[in-house]
């Protein structure tokens, strides 16, 4: 196996920038993952793994055509842009964008979600419990943010997701698709007993909430009651019991 031991190293460089910039991330169709379970769970997924930067041995095998190298951990810390980094750096390939074709299932939208964490967290548990496809509109964070990719401890690799203007989503509801909003209101249906089914369900920021471009697209809004003195939940934590109630048979 191969040594690196510069930070100049093209491919350290890389890494790097990968890791700093959703532009260079999209620029070259790649994004910077770490860890060995995440890159068991990519391995696992199928996803296309462009290369790996490793301290450690990797107790399973890849693919023949994955380049592997091996590195100090002290440099794969400097390389790293998570605060608590790992004995593993690697990219993948993007996948192609696909265009959203509705026809039908239970869908997740993300509007405004800035927070890298959360939207992971979303990722996860969307493909946890069988949500078609994450929509993802207004200014939100990039899926491909190490700290979005960490938090959805590999459903990136699984889940469809899907990013759309605001006139996409109209076209969508002309098209038939039934939006419904989480929201706070007396004219809210308590979500315990909404039907979500075959709908595309709305969440906001924990901050400010569904815009009014997205709420204007929703023909009915729900929320999650919770006790007087509570302001509001995460937006993650109201999106898992959100998403565990549309999934409910």
């Amino acid at each position: 196996m191969e040594k690196i031991t510069s930070r100049r190293n093209p491919l350290c460089v890389h890494m790097k920038k990968l890791g700093a910039s959703a532009d260079y991330r999209e620029e070259s169709g790649e994004f910077l993952c770490d860890g060995i379970k995440l890159l068991e769970e990519a391995v696992i997924s199928g996803a296309e793994i462009s290369v790996v930067l490793t301290s450690a041995h990797l107790p399973f095998p890849l693919s023949v055509d994955t380049r592997v190298y091996f590195a100090e951990r002290g440099l794969i810390d400097s390389l790293s842009p998570l605060q608590h980094s790992q004995d593993t750096l690697f990219s993948c390939r993007k996948q192609p964008p696909h265009d959203f074709v509705y026809t039908g299932g239970t869908h997740i939208l993300l509007d405004g979600m800035q927070d890298p964490g959360n939207v992971g967290t979303i990722i996860r548990t969307a493909n946890a419990f069988g949500m078609h496809s994450l929509i993802l509109t207004g200014n939100y964070a990039d899926p491909y943010n190490p700290k979005t990719i960490r938090a959805s401890m590999g459903a990136i690799f699984r889940q469809k997701i899907f990013r759309m203007k605001i006139s996409d989503l109209a076209a969508l509801r002309e098209n038939g698709a039934e939006f419904i909003g989480a929201a706070f209101g007396r004219d809210c249906t308590d979500v315990s007993s909404a039907d979500l089914k075959e709908k595309i369900i709305a969440i906001g920021s924990e901050g400010r909430g569904l815009s009014e471009k997205v709420l204007d697209l929703c023909g009915s809004k729900i929320t999650i009651p919770v006790a007087p003195e509570c302001e509001s939940l995460n937006a993650a934590a109201a999106a898992a019991i959100i998403i565990w109630v549309a999934s409910r048979p």
